[in-house]
């Protein structure tokens, strides 16, 4: 696929939005631009302003950088002419993160500490250490503690000072099932969906995951129509390993990155942080067996399972399953519709080399979930074939 908008085009422009804001939030101090981290989703690079590093978080309309260089939001010159009115509104991504970040400190979550937010662009204190996806790798027997603490942290989500501004500045649009039906409902799922693996894959594996992908996009429509687990709670909505730190070590508490508070259903988290564990481990396996990671996601979920009646506990681990494989499909779409120009980060471009194990996986758990088998017996296949998966 040829990009619409170039990547040197858009890099250079983020840049300097970047640089403006900082020169408008701080006059007179002296902005150095540093190290830019690849993302498909907004342009991140840091930065020293009067000798302090940030982080800097540009969101071009609040959508991924791979939907603005497919030219999803029309002509640049169109997208620089929205992204002005954009940077201003009260509205937008930046506004809504920052206001979440300062909320969740509030309520005694350890955060990224805010620093200024102008012109659609977020600063904030960078959070040196290990993440989540780090730990896991080098101490795969503690992946179930880890992942387990981390959901617990996120307890103080439902106090009221946090639930109020998740209302007031929700970020749905992060969501797995939002951005599931944003994807892949209607024609414009259709015209999507022809140019995923265009620039990345050759033609006999593009043939190949084409074909399985839609197959599963079929059957997770249909899935995700089951009515959801309980009364919808405030989530986090990015959880994803990456936005796990520990900067103290895997001792230490975590500190969180990144939100997309908004209400949704209770499992949701736990789908996403499983999703990306599993991508993680089938992209770069940890040395060894995958199993001391596969029993540590087994044991996480054991935990969310333990205090529900077995009915409620089979409905939770279908909408479980469920919700995993659009996030996974979701995401791994997004890759592999990205512009060859555009950057990756790591685990991403390690993950497209694997994309056929990825659809292998999709393709086996979805059809279980059409069968209509036992959650449980479900849940123990789904991770079997998962260990398949990351078995190179």
């Amino acid at each position: 696929m040829i990009a619409v908008v170039a990547a040197e085009v858009l890099d250079s422009f983020c840049a300097e939005q970047i640089q403006h804001a900082a020169s408008s939030l701080w006059p007179g101090e002296r902005a150095v631009l540093g190290a830019h981290s690849p993302s498909v989703t907004g342009y991140v690079q840091q930065i020293e302003v009067g000798g302090r590093p940030l982080s800097a978080k540009h969101s071009l309309l609040g959508v991924s950088l791979v939907s603005v260089m497919r030219g999803s939001c029309g002509t640049w010159e169109k997208v620089r002419a929205q992204q002005i009115a954009y940077g201003v509104s009260p509205t937008s991504l930046p506004v809504r993160q920052a206001a979440q970040l300062d909320a969740l400190a509030t309520a005694g979550l350890a955060v990224a500490r805010t620093a200024g937010c102008d012109g659609g662009v977020l600063f904030t204190e960078p959070v040196a250490g290990p993440t989540l996806s780090d730990l896991v790798f080098k101490s795969p027997e503690r992946t179930g503690e880890l992942l387990g603490r981390t959901l617990s942290a996120l307890q103080v989500l439902q106090r009221p000072v946090v639930a109020e501004k998740a209302e007031l500045s929700a970020i749905k649009e992060r969501g797995i099932d939002a951005t599931f039906r944003r994807k892949f409902n209607g024609i414009s799922g259709l015209a999507y969906l022809e140019q995923v693996g265009g620039a990345r894959l050759d033609e006999r594996t593009r043939h190949n995951v084409a074909v399985t992908v839609r197959q599963v996009i079929a059957r997770l429509l249909r899935l995700r129509l089951a009515p959801p687990v309980g009364a919808a709670q405030v989530l986090y909505g990015d959880l994803k390993p990456e936005h796990v730190l520990f900067p103290d070590g895997p001792e230490g508490l975590p500190v969180f990155i990144n939100p997309a508070l908004h209400p949704g259903p209770g499992h949701a988290d736990a789908a996403k942080l499983i999703s990306r564990t599993v991508l993680s481990l089938i992209a770069v396996p940890p040395p060894g067996s995958p199993t001391a990671v596969l029993n540590g996601v087994d044991a996480f979920v054991q935990e969310q399972l333990r205090p529900m009646r077995r009915a409620m506990g089979g409905l939770y681990l279908r909408r479980l399953l469920v919700t995993w494989l659009m996030d996974t499909t979701n995401i791994t779409t997004t890759y592999l519709s990205a512009p060859s120009t555009l950057a990756l980060p790591e685990h991403a471009g390690a993950l497209v080399e694997r994309i056929e194990a990825v659809c292998t996986l999709l393709d086996r758990v979805s059809a279980l979930l059409m069968a209509d088998a036992e959650p449980a017996a479900s849940w123990r296949l789904a991770l079997s074939h998962v260990a398949k998966a990351a078995t190179r």
